[in-house]
């Protein structure tokens, strides 16, 4: 912890939240994430040790609960406090600032395809599947060529690295740096799909639904009324 010698709110604050990823744990944590490797699978590149130390360090400053659960094999979660609850609005301004005027194109080493992956398994609308199990493959081109699949169904979303051995119903192809501003809010789906930047294969009443199986990133709200403002600007 870098200490900057000055009796300034600010400068206390800035002690606390301004090692790196400490913020974007907090983020996580607030949108609902408790367990340690799911935190670790949304925050690709920081490792377990850092991981931990950084939630020990959260915990000693009072912004995050440890809680531990069962007897024989004990789960662990991480919850924020009211202190921790509060940084809602620093991440609520945060995210207004970047969206307006640090939220460019993605640099290729910004496009991690496994998170994407994560997030959207994260942000299923499970209430707007059909009844039965849906298989949608992912072709990711441009920046990075990757396949994934995902498992979708009522009761439960999977991510698969390799072929799971279910009939496709939907198959995907996309740049994967489209898909990323689509899943953001920077560009609508069916501007992507108009200009060919991807392309939706399979059954076509679960192709037309495909999109609303989505909520999207919580993020994107933001980004669109930052581009929209941005466009009427010029």
């Amino acid at each position: 912890m870098y200490k900057y010698g000055q009796y300034c709110p600010i400068a206390k604050a800035v002690e606390i939240l301004g090692d790196r990823w400490t913020l974007l744990i907090v983020r996580d944590l607030l949108t609902g994430t408790c367990h340690f490797n799911d935190l670790e699978r949304g925050l690709p590149g920081i490792s377990r040790g850092l991981l931990a130390e950084r939630l020990r360090r959260l915990q000693r400053m009072g912004l995050v609960e440890k809680e531990t659960e069962g007897n024989g094999r004990r789960h662990t979660s991480y919850h924020l406090t009211q202190a921790g609850q509060e940084l809602q609005t620093v991440i609520n301004s945060l995210l207004l600032w970047g969206a307006r005027w640090a939220f460019e194109e993605p640099a290729p080493d910004d496009l991690d395809p496994i998170l994407l992956m994560w997030w959207m398994r994260s942000r299923v609308r499970v209430d707007q599947l059909p009844d039965h199990r849906v298989v949608v493959r992912f072709d990711f081109v441009g920046a990075k060529y990757e396949t994934f699949w995902l498992l979708l169904t009522k009761e439960d979303v999977s991510v698969c690295l390799t072929d799971p051995g279910f009939d496709l119903n939907v198959l995907v192809t996309a740049d994967l740096s489209t898909f990323f501003q689509i899943w953001l809010g920077r560009i609508t789906y069916d501007e992507a799909l108009q200009n060919s930047w991807i392309e939706v294969d399979g059954i076509p009443a679960l192709v037309e639904a495909l999109p609303s199986w989505f909520a999207y990133s919580l993020a994107a709200p933001a980004v669109r009324t930052a581009v929209a403002e941005m466009a009427l600007a010029k």
